[in-house]
C-alpha cells in the first residue's frame, strides 16, 4: 500500500452547485465528457468528507520532460496562479493511451518536444497564461485521468488561450490522447 500524497501537493477539483468559479462550458474533446455543473472549486489538501458533484484529484510534481535550459526559461517567464486580472480559467483533464505509457520516458520526451514542440508552444503564451500541471497516475489506477492542467488568464487573453490549445491539439502528441474534456470558467470580480 502506498503512502498518501503530501497534502501540500494534492489538489482536488470539484464540480458542484457551489464553487469559486462559474462554469460556462463542459465539453468533450475526445471520449467521454464530465457531467455539466454550475460551479467548480480547486481545493488543496486532503478532504475530510467526500464532496458533492464530481471530483478529480492530482498532485503537483517535478517537471518530467524538460531540460535544464527549458526549466530555467519556464521559471523565468511564467507567473503564478491567482493573479487579480485572471478572471478566466480552464481545467483540461487528459488520459493518454496505453501506447503512450508503454514508451520509455525519453521516447515520450521525443514525441512531446522534438515532434510536437509542446514546451516551445507553451513558452509563446507566457506570462499571459498561467498554468499548473497535476499528475493523477501517481495517485493510483482508479483515477479517470492521467493529467489535470489548470490554466488562468485574463479576458483579453482568451484568443491567445484558444490558439494555445489548438496548437497543442494539432500536434503528434495528441495522437496518444484517448480522453480529454475542456472545462471553461469565469470568476466574478
Amino acid at each position: 500500500m502506498s503512502a498518501p500524497p503530501p497534502a501540500d501537493r494534492l489538489f482536488n477539483f470539484i464540480g458542484a452547485d457551489i464553487g469559486n468559479w462559474r462554469v460556462i462550458r463542459v465539453a468533450p474533446v475526445v471520449g467521454e465528457t464530465l457531467p455539466a455543473v454550475p460551479c467548480l472549486s480547486m481545493v488543496g489538501g486532503t478532504l475530510s468528507a467526500p464532496p458533492q458533484g464530481w471530483h478529480l484529484r492530482g498532485i503537483t510534481s517535478n517537471e518530467r520532460y524538460v531540460t535544464r535550459p527549458e526549466k530555467t526559461e519556464l521559471v523565468a517567464r511564467q507567473e503564478g496562479l491567482g493573479r487579480t486580472g485572471s478572471t478566466h480559467a480552464a481545467l483540461i483533464p487528459i488520459r493518454k493511451s496505453a501506447a503512450w505509457w508503454a514508451m520509455t520516458q525519453d521516447e515520450r520526451r521525443d514525441v512531446l518536444e522534438a515532434q510536437s514542440q509542446h514546451i516551445r508552444i507553451g513558452l509563446r503564451y507566457l506570462p499571459a497564461i498561467a498554468r499548473r500541471l497535476h499528475h493523477c497516475r501517481d495517485l493510483g489506477t482508479s483515477e479517470p485521468f492521467d493529467f489535470l492542467t489548470w490554466f488562468e488568464y485574463s479576458a483579453q487573453d482568451l484568443a491567445a488561450f484558444e490558439e494555445l490549445v489548438a496548437a497543442l491539439r494539432a500536434s503528434p502528441e495528441w495522437n496518444y490522447v484517448e480522453r480529454e474534456v475542456d472545462v471553461r470558467m469565469v470568476r466574478e470580480v
